[in-house]
């Protein structure tokens, strides 16, 4: 198939990952492009060199128009419309057979259903006002939704339309390689952000006696300062954004993940990156943390309840932890799931397209 995929703007799909949404639309595109498809990526010039990039704006708007002090206004709208209509110019000139959309833009609705171009939207994030009222707006035959979980689904539709799936986010085996042994302390990942809750890991760790390594982007500068730094000491270390094979390491060597949702996340990239490496995970009860962990953590609702949920976790075999991962979230399902979605949009638009050809000759 030849596959636009278009990705959000605010980061660049490029390591280290600022976040899920980059580290899977990097991984998406790799993976497709391995599979045989003939892929476009529609995102930020700053992004990956090495994906088959087709530049939409020339940096990331997080680097010329921070959300923290731009999000609602029109400068921020502004940006993305036109960089988002840019690629739709290119998506409608040309001979795409299907657009995976990767955005939360409601835009991009408007004009698929206008256009009748197939495309598969994955949601990341919550029903907010804007893209729930576009995608309801805009039901057509040839426009899909998939979400990573069956929590996030839930999230969106009671009753879910015919339109929506689930697709399971994928990880690399291959890269995620299992570790028989733990180096006996904690870990944790993720942007340093309230809805985080870094801070909760570490008291966490703190209680339960544990060494934490803390590894991420510090994507709010107060919360880091005001919450996360005095909680640091020489058991518990900050070590700073990393990425490739030095964030595969660190996550690796851990005899126990840390996750702190402190919002209900979609899916929780980076529990399941831990179990393909064997590493149990203790994790707050938020979100899919139940359906992505299952059988191979423990649970908790606050810190004193996940420090006991660290001694848990820590007792479950590591080969189940990655035998999991194999069964439920390889990378092979997720494309496989992609495709299928894939094939049912293009199926919708061309049965869409014969109905309308009977009823003009009716």
């Amino acid at each position: 198939m030849r596959i636009a995929v278009i990705a959000h703007l605010r980061h660049p799909i490029a390591m280290p990952f600022m976040g899920g949404m980059e580290a899977h639309c990097h991984q998406l595109v790799t993976a497709l492009v391995a599979r045989g498809h003939d892929v476009t990526l529609f995102a930020s010039g700053d992004s990956d060199p090495a994906l088959p990039l087709h530049p939409i704006a020339e940096r990331h708007y997080e680097a010329v128009l921070p959300w923290a002090q731009w999000h609602g206004t029109r400068d921020l709208t502004a940006f993305q419309d036109v960089a988002f209509g840019h690629a739709w110019d290119e998506i409608a000139g040309g001979d795409f057979d299907i657009v995976h959309n990767n955005t939360m833009h409601p835009t991009l609705h408007v004009l698929a259903k206008r256009d009748r171009k197939p495309m598969v939207t994955s949601l990341h994030v919550p029903p907010f006002a804007g893209l729930a009222d576009s995608i309801a707006a805009n039901i057509a035959a040839w426009m899909l939704q998939t979400t990573t979980s069956r929590a996030h689904l839930a999230t969106w539709w009671t009753t879910p339309p015919d339109t929506a799936s689930v697709v399971h986010n994928g990880i690399d085996t291959a890269r995620w390689q299992f570790r028989s042994t733990g180096n006996g302390r904690a870990v944790w990942a993720g942007r340093i952000t309230p809805n985080k809750g870094t801070a909760v890991a570490l008291e966490a760790a703190r209680l339960a006696g544990i060494g934490l390594d803390v590894i991420g982007p510090i994507d709010c500068m107060d919360y880091f300062t005001d919450h996360v730094a005095p909680l640091l000491d020489e058991a518990r270390v900050y070590h700073g954004h990393l990425g490739g094979e030095a964030l595969v390491d660190a996550i690796g060597a851990a005899s126990v993940l840390l996750s702190t949702p402190m919002w209900d996340e979609p899916f929780g990239l980076i529990a399941a990156e831990a179990l393909a490496c064997g590493v149990p995970v203790a994790a707050l009860d938020r979100g899919a943390m139940r359906e992505v962990v299952g059988d191979c953590g423990a649970l908790a609702t606050d810190a004193a309840t996940l420090a006991k949920a660290i001694g848990r976790a820590r007792a479950f075999p590591r080969a189940a932890c990655r035998e999991r991962v194999t069964r439920e979230f390889s990378l092979t399902s997720m494309l496989d799931g992609y495709e299928a979605a894939y094939a049912a949009a293009i199926a919708g638009a061309r049965a869409s397209s014969c109905a309308s050809t009977t009823e003009v000759l009716a």
